[in-house]
């Protein structure tokens, strides 16, 4: 079993709209031992939800206080974003960092907060399905350093060089994010490296999981993340033991200053 590392998961909302905040919450983690600093991706939130920050800029503030922690997105809705635009920040970010840089990808939702609807933004599950599975095609030209010559059905970039490249080679590393029951989010996750499964609601079902990216990938494991949200209090352990890498303890859209401090003093998994 591979060591399972901590990482924050911060809502970027109200008390932690302030991406200064972020940075010092980022910094005293890496200083308690955390192996991780990741930040939400939403334009919106429902009341009482108010205030909102940008998941690419507080990454930015927390990269440069600290040395060791990765950091990033997780997980954005690729398909409301000009892939071009992410290759640019993506591959700034992880320079910034030097080389710390998780991108955690996914079609998106209309479900918790109507952002997509409330932003004339496409609505067909199986479309953006479609428009994700072309811009990780994108990226993965993009940070290569080589010129990009690709016409989709949904984006255009005509012999465009993406330089300087990412730290990072041959890319930045890509988690995608699914339901586990779903055969398309698992097959896309295995062509990655790693899968953040939604509603987990057992670790038997992570094994499953787990049993069925093996199977995809021909048992290369070794360097592959499994990373499991998990609400505060529940122990991570038994979805260690199902193959979790990557433990993101859950909080609450809105979640106070303080909660967030006494997570990180309670400290990373052991």
């Amino acid at each position: 079993m591979k060591r399972l590392r901590s990482a924050l998961w911060l809502p970027l909302f109200d008390d932690l709209a302030d991406p200064r905040v972020v940075a010092r919450l980022a910094a005293d983690a890496e200083e308690a031992g955390w192996d991780g600093c990741f930040v939400w991706d939403q334009l919106c939130r429902r009341e009482p939800v108010r205030q909102v920050a940008d998941p690419w800029i507080a990454p930015a503030a927390i990269a440069t206080v600290t040395e060791r922690i990765r950091l990033g997105p997780v997980v954005p809705a690729l398909p409301r974003r000009r892939p071009a635009k992410v290759a640019r920040e993506s591959a700034t970010l992880d320079r910034l960092s030097a080389g710390r840089l998780t991108l955690g990808v996914g079609p998106g939702s209309d479900r918790f907060t109507g952002e997509l609807s409330r932003t004339g933004e496409e609505l067909d599950a199986r479309r953006r399905g479609r428009m994700l599975d072309e811009s990780l095609a994108v990226l993965a030209a993009a940070w290569s350093g080589e010129p990009v010559h690709h016409r989709g059905e949904h984006c255009t970039v005509d012999d465009l060089a993406f330089l300087p490249r990412p730290v990072q080679r041959p890319g930045v590393p890509v988690w995608a994010a699914g339901f586990p029951g779903n055969a398309k989010p698992i097959r896309r996750a295995a062509r990655l490296d790693g899968f953040f499964p939604a509603d987990l609601e057992h670790p038997d079902q992570l094994a499953e999981v787990v049993g069925s990216l093996a199977a995809l990938r021909r048992g290369r494991m070794a360097s592959y993340d499994m990373a499991v949200g998990l609400p505060l209090g529940v122990d991570p352990e038994p979805s260690a033991r199902a193959g979790a890498t990557w433990w993101l303890p859950e909080l609450e859209p809105g979640v106070r200053l303080d909660t967030v401090r006494g997570l990180l003093r309670d400290g990373p998994a052991a």
